[in-house]
């Protein structure tokens, strides 16, 4: 039996808040955490949604029922089956998206890039393709993959704020976690600011507006 691939196009589904202008002076790209769809993870972000900020929140292209074989429905970016064509799909996937929305607003626009829970390692892995014009990263109760290398990582993350956000009873942060995350990090260059509060595997509406000030 042979493998063999085929590149196809897809229909992607992505959710915004806030309306591109020349008065836009922030782009929010948010991913969302496992088994979550788009629009209802966006709600989480309204606080952001000022009249000079764009909020927009990709759906990762798998779907799937959360119960059974009917229901609610959710989507994850990606699993251990064919991960590394997944991972290239993703990144492409938000390389036109951003570029989308890089042509209708200002050049000096600042780009945030927001992942919370599995889209965590989503856009880290996007962001070491070394092709966004990122300036700010939050990791929000969100591990940093390790299969980062460190030449492409080293030059994709430099110079770039990075934020670290997690909730104190969180079920799925643990300190042996967040100290090998650190770990991976340093090797990087990577000093990131960590956050906390008090709270599980959420997002805190007056925290997101601190990050964004």
């Amino acid at each position: 039996m042979e493998t063999h691939k085929l590149t196809v196009p897809r229909t992607a589904r992505y959710y915004t808040l806030g309306t591109p202008s020349e008065q836009t002076r922030d782009l929010w790209v948010v991913c969302h955490g496992y088994g979550q769809l788009a629009r209802f993870f966006l709600r989480h972000f309204a606080v952001l949604d000022d009249g000079a900020t764009v909020v927009v929140a990709p759906e990762a292209l798998s779907r799937f029922y959360l119960d059974g074989f009917s229901g609610r429905v959710g989507a994850t970016w990606m699993t251990k089956e064919d991960r590394l064509s997944e991972i290239e799909d993703q990144s492409a996937y938000l390389d036109l998206l951003l570029q989308e929305l890089l042509g209708q607003l200002p050049a000096d626009v600042r780009v945030h890039v927001l992942g919370f829970s599995q889209g965590g390692a989503t856009v880290s892995r996007w962001l070491a393709t070394n092709q966004v014009p990122c300036q700010h990263l939050v990791l929000w109760a969100a591990s940093f993959p390790e299969d980062i290398t460190f030449d492409s990582g080293k030059m994709a993350f430099e110079g770039m704020q990075v934020d670290v956000v997690y909730g104190t009873q969180d079920e799925f942060i643990t300190p042996e976690k967040l100290q090998h995350q650190q770990e991976i990090m340093k090797r990087l260059g990577l000093v990131p600011q960590v956050h906390t509060f008090e709270g599980g595997h959420t997002i805190p509406p007056e925290l997101l507006q601190k990050l964004k000030s």
